[in-house]
């Protein structure tokens, strides 16, 4: 074995220490993805999804090359590990593997302009923390056009630092919104 010092840089993710805190953030990955797109002279877009999106029923051209989308999707993926505010729009494009049409490809091309605009965005972890646990968990009931399932979407905080979450769609079809709720 050997020490190779303190941890900088392993496997796409980035850690910055101060004698407060530990940033980490996947910057460099990040920049990577916009390059590999195309994209970096791209104005940035202010939200990494349009609000009311009808992706689930798209009707446009199915791509000639899945595996392109295929391997965003799966880079942003990875890239959710220290970005929690792509955790919807991933969900979303995540659906549409199977066949993508050109909405999805669009759709994921704005939220790598989302990225271009906040590349260095990530998970701050303060020395200083109460370790107290905070937890939020929300459903929008019926959100997919096509299979009325609703998604539920959890949140989990220990003092001022995001240590868990998660949106996905639920298994059954909920009847009403208290139920999507429950």
């Amino acid at each position: 074995m050997k020490d190779l010092g303190r941890l900088k840089y392993f496997l796409g993710v980035e850690v910055a220490r101060s004698p407060n805190d530990i940033f980490l953030c996947q910057r460099k990955y990040a920049l990577d993805i916009i390059t590999e797109v195309g994209l970096l002279g791209a104005k940035p877009a202010t939200a990494p999804c349009e609000e009311n999106h009808k992706l689930g029923s798209a009707t446009g051209p199915l791509l000639s090359d899945p595996a392109m989308y295929r391997r965003l999707v799966g880079r942003l993926i990875y890239l959710c590990f220290t970005r929690p505010d792509l955790a919807y729009s991933v969900q979303v494009l995540s659906q549409f593997i199977q066949n993508p049409r050109s909405e999805h490809w669009q759709a994921g091309l704005r939220v790598v302009r989302y990225l271009k605009g906040h590349t260095g965005q990530g998970i701050l972890l303060p020395q200083e923390n109460n370790l107290q646990l905070s937890e939020w968990c929300d459903s929008d009931w019926a959100s997919c056009p096509l299979t009325r399932k609703s998604l539920t979407g959890w949140f989990i905080q220990l003092g001022t630092s995001p240590i868990s979450w998660k949106t996905q769609k639920q298994q059954t079809i909920s009847a009403s919104s208290a139920e999507a709720e429950y």
